[in-house]
């Protein structure tokens, strides 16, 4: 047995048993790195703070007794609605360790949706992060008899009243948990004495594209699992440093945490979106995680102030931008077909110029220290993948979802593959079925859907086997490639399959205008697309244009913004068989966002959303069609 093979079988119970070992062997090394205003409110000065493992211990272990105090009991819920911050980590380490499950609320999510996920998790508890979390508990307080206690991580002076509800500061709560531990000094360490591995640790519930969201079940063999398959695959080192910004209600970021206190890493944590470029350099990260999404607004960016600059300048960055593709993907080409990564020395010596003159740049604003940054969630164009594998900020897909506690495959960093995502975790099996659907099967595969017998029937297979609703295909080398989702696939009147993804990933790669875009095309006799664009780009090549002075909206439903997409419409056309093409396309006034219920919180696209939104759009697309 090999000792990653010895590892993974002898892992322990749970997180909370690993954080105890973890504080125990490296309590003085740093844990945690979190942003905190400095000076007068309104001047918006900020530092880095550090917290040590002994002392997120000391303020973990305070959390875990105070939640003890209100008669919890192990795997009884409690739900967490905030952004991305110390405290978010804090109060779920501190449920793990009381041996209550964690019920994650995306802070994005409506008052209905929010009470409907408490109703149906039994959540009798609730940290929450501001009066407006509170809010929306407090407005649907009288449809929740299950739920006694809010727990408040920002108070303000004028709160709103939440009738029947005990409304506790995240102070308050330490403080009592403090005065139980003077009295029993061992209840957190009994708590996570008593947690065994299938028990529920954790309840997430799918954002969905359709429907209700439906109850992940999570226990802590799921998240013990992903801590140990990251350090044993050199996911996570000990000396990494990691800038997390993803949401925590998602998996991904709680996967991420499980690794982290595995390793005994350091995270440095700020959700703040508007905050990435300014705490990249900073924090200067060797590991990252992110969504393609990310990567493709970077470059759209870089691309964008490169046109604007004209001249010189923009023919080197297009020279530099080839040269990086050429080279990361002949690299990888070479290592495919011989097994030794071989470039032609002309494409070499570019490479270097090219480094010189652009990607040293390109890398100090990601902080000049990353070794990888692991995407997931959805696919990222391969000329995107390409380009930043090529300027040295190698962009790692992975592959997971929520009934998979995350990450079952990844690309290694020392081989990665552009265009796959990677190769499974130890211990997790990976098969494609006769009809081309995915199938898993592991310690990290869910338990069930909460209170959905059926539902979970109809994916979790008797004998372990979870079938993921992707379609894929396993190469020689045992590495997985994504071809579109089971249920996204559709067939044109013509009788042709169309894999929608495949086509709007092409789109994304070749425009640097592009925000989001749905192909459409099931039942009808040919594909048209819905198209958004990026703002932050579009609107400096309108004021080039003699177009400034308008709208956002203005600009993206003119003639002219028209004419500029059509030129990438066709250009994708140009590689596309004919049944696949794009015939027509409308430029939507605004782009898709969460707030209309067209993204989800990991922003995917809500594509029925979408198409019902906007479905005299799509019936004008269509107007007088004749059979193509």
């Amino acid at each position: 047995m090999s000792s990653a093979q010895h590892l993974l079988e002898s892992r322990p119970p749970s997180v909370a048993h690993i954080f105890l070992s973890r504080v125990a062997a490296t309590p003085d090394r740093e844990a945690y790195r979190h942003p905190v205003a400095v000076g007068p409110a309104a001047a918006g000065a900020e530092e880095w703070r550090s917290l040590t493992w002994a002392q997120t211990a000391e303020r973990v272990r305070t959390i875990a007794a105070g939640l003890l105090t209100l008669g919890l009991r192990p795997e009884e819920r409690v739900a967490i609605s905030s952004s991305t911050r110390i405290e978010w980590i804090l109060a779920d380490l501190g449920m793990m360790c009381a041996g209550v499950a964690a019920t994650a609320v995306y802070p994005s999510t409506n008052a209905e949706e929010t009470a409907y996920i408490l109703a149906d998790s039994g959540s009798r508890a609730i940290f929450v992060e501001n009066a407006g979390q509170l809010a929306k508990v407090a407005g649907r307080a009288a449809e929740l008899p299950g739920l006694d206690t809010v727990i408040v991580f920002d108070p303000e002076p004028d709160m709103p009243r939440a009738e029947g509800l005990d409304v506790l500061t995240l102070e308050e709560l330490e403080k009592r948990g403090a005065a139980h531990l003077r009295e029993h000094p061992d209840a957190v360490e009994t708590a996570v004495g008593a947690i065994l591995p299938d028990q529920l640790a954790t309840l997430i519930y799918t954002s969905g594209t359709t429907g209700r969201p439906k109850g992940v079940r999570l226990v802590h063999d799921c998240w013990s699992y992903q801590a140990v398959a990251q350090e044993v695959s050199g996911l996570l080192l000990p000396d990494d440093v990691q800038f997390l910004w993803l949401p925590l209600s998602h998996v991904f970021g709680n996967a991420l945490i499980a690794g982290q206190v595995k390793t005994g890493s350091v995270i440095a944590v700020d959700g703040r979106i508007d905050r990435i470029i300014t705490n990249l350099p900073a924090v200067r990260p060797t590991v990252m995680a992110s969504a393609p999404r990310i990567f493709e607004k970077v470059y759209n960016g870089i691309a964008a102030r490169s046109k604007a600059e004209g001249g010189i300048k923009h023919k080197i960055f297009l020279w530099a931008a080839r040269v990086a593709r050429d080279h990361a993907r002949t690299g990888q080409e070479t290592v495919v077909a011989t097994g030794r990564r071989t470039l032609p020395r002309w494409l070499s010596v570019q490479h270097a110029v090219a480094d010189r003159l652009v990607y040293g740049r390109i890398r100090a604003a990601f902080g000049g220290e990353l070794r990888g940054s692991a995407s997931g969630s959805a696919a990222l164009a391969p000329d995107i993948g390409y380009f930043f594998a090529g300027a040295g900020v190698p962009v790692l897909e992975g592959y997971g979802l929520t009934e998979t506690s995350a990450g079952v495959t990844v690309n290694p960093a020392e081989d990665f593959r552009v265009g796959t995502v990677g190769r499974p975790l130890p211990g997790t099996e990976v098969r494609v079925a006769e009809d081309g659907e995915i199938l898993l099967r592991g310690p990290g595969v869910m338990r069930g859907y909460h209170n959905l017998p059926e539902k979970t029937a109809e994916v979790l297979e008797s004998d372990g086997w979870f079938h993921t609703g992707d379609i894929g295909e396993i190469d020689k080398d045992g590495f997985l490639r994504i071809t579109d989702r089971k249920k996204d696939l559709f067939k044109t009147s013509g009788g042709k399959y169309i894999a929608p993804t495949e086509i709007e990933s092409r789109f994304k790669a070749v425009c640097p205008y592009a925000s989001n875009i749905l192909v459409i095309g099931d039942n009808r006799n040919y594909c048209t697309a819905l198209i958004t664009l990026e703002e932050s780009v579009i609107m400096p090549w309108a004021a080039s244009q003699g177009l400034d002075g308008r709208s956002y909206a203005e600009v993206v439903t003119s003639p002219e913004a028209h004419a500029l997409i059509d030129g990438f419409v066709q250009r994708v056309n140009g590689d596309l068989q004919r049944w696949q093409t794009i015939k027509k396309f409308a430029v939507l006034p605004r782009d898709l966002d969460i707030e209309h219920g067209e993204l989800t919180p990991s922003l995917k696209v809500k594509r029925p959303v979408v198409e019902r939104q906007y479905a005299e759009v799509v019936e004008a697309l269509y107007e007088g069609a004749r059979e193509a």
